[in-house]
């Protein structure tokens, strides 16, 4: 099979769907890989790097999506990328559609087959292809509220781990998943008290028993919710249903309530947001100010560590793009549940009924619409 791999366009992203190291290993099982020049030069890797692993070099990428068969990203398609996308294609990225209704409907109007690295699931229900960068983000998360909590950023103007004499910031984590978790770790490590609030009341016996007396868990109610985000100097916002919309537990008149210069930082917001008043930024412009509330809301925040997101990701998902490429996509999809869980559109049709319910659009089932 013929792999293309472009370089990303979505603004300050530096990640790449493919290393030289994924190159080699799928060279080695027979197939083509073609990587658009320069793709991941701002994190070390040249054009040689790759020719190195046996990949060959295209001059644009026009080329890679006019020759591919199976595109590898790391985000979803710009508005560029969509007009090159073309019938019986496939593309394996992220695609968070659910809060993207234009993006759903340029690739069911352009009849590829795109699966979703978010959706794709493991036999111990985990989704192991957002795992990585949700460990990123919630690690990122806390880096990023950290700095916005400086004056010069309009925030509190407060140090995480306060001061001897001086008590620390109050850190409420909204989410206790994998993003969640690494919010709190690093929350703790930086000494500051930490609250987590979760609706799932197994999660929080686990968070409980893992971090002790470091950590004050708490199940999510509106109440609940309201109590500790009305104390909190950061908030992160870190809550998922698997290619839904992500809830939105945070009301504009909760916010208005918050303390002035307070912090959220919502990882959730490439799928909508978890606040009334999270709205998508990018690295160029990532902060902004609403009811004296500072918000930083990046779509793509690991992107800002472009290196280590990107050899994290590649790990999990080399097993699925040599699967794709060995058995054929429908041979890979029929032969692998899970992967079959991340099949978002095939051939016009909505197939994750998450994603078609965000939508309001019609659902097929993915092993019907691969059927035909």
């Amino acid at each position: 099979m013929r792999i293309g791999v472009p370089k990303e366009i979505k603004v300050h992203e530096y990640r790449v769907g493919f290393i030289p190291a994924s190159v080699r290993e799928a060279v080695g099982h027979g197939h083509n890989v073609l990587v658009e020049t320069g793709a991941a030069e701002r994190i070390g890797v040249s054009d040689d790097d790759y020719r190195k692993a046996g990949a060959q070099i295209a001059t644009s990428a026009a080329e890679i999506y006019e020759t591919a068969e199976l595109i590898v990203k790391v985000k979803e398609p710009q508005a560029k990328e969509l007009r090159l996308l073309r019938e019986g294609q496939t593309i394996f990225t992220y695609l968070h559609l659910a809060p993207d209704p234009h993006q759903a409907k340029a690739l069911m109007h352009s009849g590829v087959t795109a699966i979703a690295y978010e959706t794709v699931t493991s036999p111990h229900g985990t989704l192991p292809l957002l795992s990585p960068m949700s460990e990123v983000a919630g690690r990122m998360a806390i880096q990023a509220g950290c700095h916005c909590l400086e004056m010069e950023q309009w925030g509190r103007g407060m140090l995480l781990g306060g001061s001897a004499g001086v008590a620390p910031a109050n850190v409420v984590v909204v989410g206790g998943g994998v993003a969640g978790l690494n919010a709190v770790r690093m929350s703790i490590g930086l000494e500051a008290a930490v609250t987590c609030i979760d609706i799932n009341i197994e999660r929080l016996y686990e968070l409980d028993h893992r971090f002790g007396a470091a950590i004050n868990t708490i199940f999510s109610t509106r109440q609940s919710i309201e109590d500790y985000l009305l104390e909190a100097d950061l908030v992160i916002g870190a809550v998922l249903v698997p290619g839904a919309a992500a809830p939105r537990l945070v009301s504009e008149q909760l916010v208005k309530s918050m303390k002035r210069g307070s912090v959220i930082v919502d990882i959730s917001i490439d799928q909508g947001g978890f606040s009334e008043t999270s709205k998508p930024t990018t690295h160029a412009h990532p902060n902004y100010v609403k009811h004296g509330v500072v918000h930083y809301c990046v779509t793509n925040m690991p992107g800002a560590v472009a290196r280590t997101s990107t050899f994290a990701l590649n790990n999990a998902t080399l097993p699925f793009v040599l699967a794709l490429a060995d058995k054929g996509i429908v041979g890979a999809l029929r032969a692998d549940p899970h992967l079959m869980a991340g099949l978002n559109v095939h051939e016009g049709k909505i197939t994750h009924s998450a994603v078609a319910e965000a939508l309001g659009a019609k659902h097929v089932e993915a092993t019907c619409a691969i059927e035909g």
